[in-house]
């Protein structure tokens, strides 16, 4: 697998390896040794890296991707690039089931870079000839993300800038890794050739109204929504571009892909009932992060 130190990927690390997988992880740095799991160090424009990782493999879950960069070679080389290579390491090694994640934003390829990563990724994983399947997660919060965090240090005064308009689903990142780890399982391999949109069930996502009021029952006081229009959120970004250089959080791709107003699952795309069901609805999964979040 790729991607097994981020956010979604050391959740679904745990849930293998908790399911019983030998794993072999892509890392870039050291990591402690553990049960079920083999680091192999590298990069995704490693070509002798990727041959190691995937060499006598069953499959291979690829998640790790750029969601941050300066610019559209940025984001390509991260997503695009680093996808196409390991779909040329699989063909190497003959090895032909790939579970790739991706992203809403693949719906929307001209509306910001990062979009247009993400769909290219995608289209690098149609031609590739390969026994794939897509997962398309929206936004995926959970104890670990640090940037979800972040939202509830805000939101706990009582104000929450928002975009002023959208709407958009949420998964929780348990759910997220529980349907990787069953698309690794025997049954995953009925399901070659599929693009599925996962989220937490809720039929029309939530507004950033009714996103601003679930985080204050998660954190037992009232959240205003304050709305901020685009241009001002634009403002904003230029600004954290000129003061944090390339370690702007707020940056104008981001902004764009924020205030786009439709990041609501389609339902024609989740996946079939009887193989995977989220579990978490929006309300138990925040109320999970405000405690551990008021913990510290």
């Amino acid at each position: 697998m790729t991607g097994a130190t981020g956010f979604v990927g050391a959740e679904t690390l745990d849930q293998l390896a908790e399911a019983g997988f030998e794993i072999r992880a892509l890392v870039r740095r050291a990591q402690n040794e553990r049960a079920h799991v083999t680091w192999v160090p590298g990069s995704l424009n490693d070509p002798a890296a990727l041959d190691t990782l995937i060499a006598g493999a069953d499959i291979v879950l690829h998640i790790a991707g750029v969601v941050n960069a300066p610019n559209r070679a940025g984001f390509e080389a991260g997503n695009g690039a680093g996808t196409a290579n390991v779909i040329a390491a699989m063909k190497r090694a003959s090895l032909t089931r790939l579970i790739h994640v991706s992203s809403y934003a693949a719906r929307q390829p001209e509306l910001s870079d990062y979009c247009g990563s993400k769909h290219l990724a995608e289209e690098h994983v149609r031609a590739s000839g390969l026994d794939w399947t897509m997962v398309r997660p929206p936004a995926v919060y959970g104890p670990r993300d640090t940037e979800f965090r972040e939202v509830l240090r805000v939101a706990r005064h009582g104000l929450l800038p928002v975009p002023s308009v959208g709407r958009a689903s949420l998964i929780h990142v348990r759910d997220l890794a529980r349907v990787l780890v069953a698309l690794c399982g025997g049954a995953g391999d009925q399901h070659v050739g599929a693009l599925w949109e996962v989220d937490d069930g809720a039929p029309d996502g939530l507004s950033h109204k009714e996103l601003a009021a679930a985080i204050g029952r998660a954190l037992g006081r009232r959240i205003i929504a304050l709305p901020v229009p685009q241009a001002a959120l634009m403002t904003i970004a230029r600004a954290d571009r000129l003061v944090r250089g390339s370690r702007a959080k707020l940056t104008p791709d981001r902004v764009r892909y924020m205030c786009y107003p439709d990041w609501v699952v389609d339902p024609a795309k989740r996946p079939p009932a009887d193989f995977w069901a989220p579990q978490i609805s929006y309300d138990e999964g925040l109320a999970e992060i405000a405690a551990s979040f008021k913990r510290g």
